[in-house]
């Protein structure tokens, strides 16, 4: 079921600015964090086979690994939220909210890791790719599909669409926010 919904709510629009905002001051916070220079005494060779870093953390015993895999598990885990967020969109198939958002991270997590390739001291590793995915996936599962479904519910109880909060009353959930269809007046043949 394909539903449009417009989004001239205020709510609407505060909720999209909050997730735009927040979503920005991430990929600010990631930016600065992977793609700044680092002054290292030696570098390790790109990594390209994957699992490989992560068998080589589980290597270095049980605490380091926890460290490590779970910096690259959360790192990108906040967009899992954040995209959905700025998104605004209540009505969605969860499965296709979860493919367009892993989608998205994974192309992010590529172009940062392509983009560290040109900084000194930092080393492409597909590991990253994998652990930023997976975590960005994992957070969308575990907090967008409960909340849109607590949103939708308390929608029903007499708030109405999320994009149409604040609007007063409107058209049900399937009609389109517009107003009678205007008619033309026939005019007659000139002599």
């Amino acid at each position: 079921m394909d539903v449009r919904h417009s989004s001239d709510g205020p709510a609407v629009i505060r909720f999209r600015a909050a997730g735009l905002t927040l979503l920005l001051a991430h990929l600010l916070f990631v930016g600065w964090l992977t793609l700044r220079p680092l002054d290292v005494p030696w570098m390790t060779a790109a990594n390209f086979q994957p699992f490989a870093g992560i068998r080589a953390d589980l290597a270095l015993g049980t605490a380091e690994a926890v460290r490590r895999i779970g910096e690259g598990l959360l790192l990108l885990a906040p967009l899992g939220i954040l995209l959905p967020m700025a998104g605004g969109r209540l009505l969605v198939s969860p499965w296709a909210s979860l493919a367009r958002t892993v989608a998205a991270g994974a192309l992010i997590s590529m172009a940062i890791e392509l983009a560290q390739t040109g900084v000194p001291g930092q080393v492409v590793d597909v590991d990253s790719l994998l652990l930023n995915t997976a975590g960005l996936a994992l957070a969308h599962l575990l907090v967008v599909p409960l909340s849109r479904s607590r949103l939708r519910r308390g929608n029903r109880a007499g708030a109405g669409d999320l994009s149409r909060i604040g609007n007063g009353a409107r058209p049900s959930w399937g009609e389109a926010p517009q107003g009678s269809t205007p008619t033309i007046t026939r005019v007659g043949i000139a002599p």
